[in-house]
């Protein structure tokens, strides 16, 4: 895919055109150029684009939201228009899990797959673990593809990944929110994990199936304490004796928006989430780079970046009696 090609789908999905996003995508196609590419190649690193023009203060929200929406409408058109010869390899099940709501990443690997001969069912965003297992059971896939884009939701991950193989079906994870090289779906037990949506498809072209809960050395690290729970149930207390602290510190604060007051809070509680999810797979880069990116994005929003470490401080203190939460801490102070 060329560098005019990307920047003209970007361009086109910045102003939420969606008929003109469509047409580009499906005359590539018709120029032959594999769907598959255009997923992988176009659609997929736009995505990325997004996320890093939405960080850094260039896009709104609501851009990103029509933006996203337009590729999922292309990802779609793509699907109708280019329907797989043959599906001779197995049943897949690919699903989101309970409380993911990044469902495109999902979507276009699920669409990928099928060109490549899978039988998938896509069961979309935010499946509730009890419903997926019930719909495994009842199905009987032969693999099930588990997708995860934040890392808050590993505990959710690992439920899946556990109840799934308890029934005899092994797990393929994937998704950002694994990790570098998905490295936290293999501590979480799936038996195996691609960074991307293609190698995704190159694992399930050389996995002979099946596999289930394959020993792996990362697992022997795994963390079962319960302080990320602890944690997590004072999420609302930490919060909000962040929001005292700060409002002390920063006078202006008082005079913040209801809407800026919410984002403050919001930002404050990812902080909790973020440790909690480093907390249960015991790996501290989790934590630090969430707070590298935080930073970040404060600072191109006019939120000094030092507020964060005044955060981590206050926390500190608030979490005295958890040593592993509190060299998290540390460890994000330092960061």
């Amino acid at each position: 895919m060329s560098t005019a090609d990307r920047a003209r789908y970007l361009e086109l999905v910045g102003d939420g055109a969606q008929a003109a996003a469509v047409d580009f995508a499906l005359a590539l196609t018709e120029r032959g150029v594999p769907p598959r590419d255009v997923v992988l190649d176009l659609v997929a690193p736009t995505q990325a684009r997004i996320g890093e023009l939405w960080a850094r203060n260039e896009w709104s929200v609501a851009q990103e939201h029509v933006a996203t929406h337009v590729s999922e409408q292309v990802v779609a058109a793509l699907a109708a228009r280019h329907r797989p010869q043959h599906s001779g390899r197995g049943v897949l099940v690919v699903a989101c899990v309970d409380g993911e709501w990044h469902a495109l990443p999902a979507r276009m690997f699920a669409e990928v797959t099928r060109w490549d001969g899978w039988d998938v069912r896509f069961l979309g965003a935010s499946v509730p673990g009890p419903h997926l297992i019930s719909y495994l059971h009842r199905h009987g896939p032969d693999v099930v593809a588990v997708s995860c884009s934040v890392p808050t939701r590993l505990a959710a991950a690992h439920r899946v990944i556990e109840a799934a193989q308890g029934a005899g079906i092994p797990v393929l994870a994937g998704g950002r929110g694994f990790g570098p090289a998905a490295r936290w779906g293999l501590r979480l037990g799936a038996d195996r994990v691609a960074a991307s949506a293609g190698e995704a498809v190159e694992v399930l072209r050389t996995w002979l199936l099946p596999a289930v809960g394959q020993y792996d050395p990362l697992r022997e690290s795994f963390v079962s304490d319960d302080e990320h729970v602890l944690i997590a149930k004072r999420n609302t207390q930490l919060v909000a004796a962040a929001m005292d602290d700060l409002a002390q510190r920063f006078p202006a604060l008082a005079g913040y928006s209801a809407h800026q007051r919410e984002a403050t809070e919001y930002d404050l509680g990812q902080i909790v989430e973020f440790l909690c999810a480093a907390l249960f797979v015991d790996d501290t880069e989790l934590f630090t780079t969430f707070l590298q990116w935080l930073r970040v994005v404060l600072g191109t929003r006019g939120v000094p970046p030092s507020s964060v470490d005044l955060v981590l401080d206050l926390y500190a203190q608030q979490l005295y009696d958890f040593p592993r939460a509190r060299a998290q801490l540390a460890a994000g102070r330092r960061s």
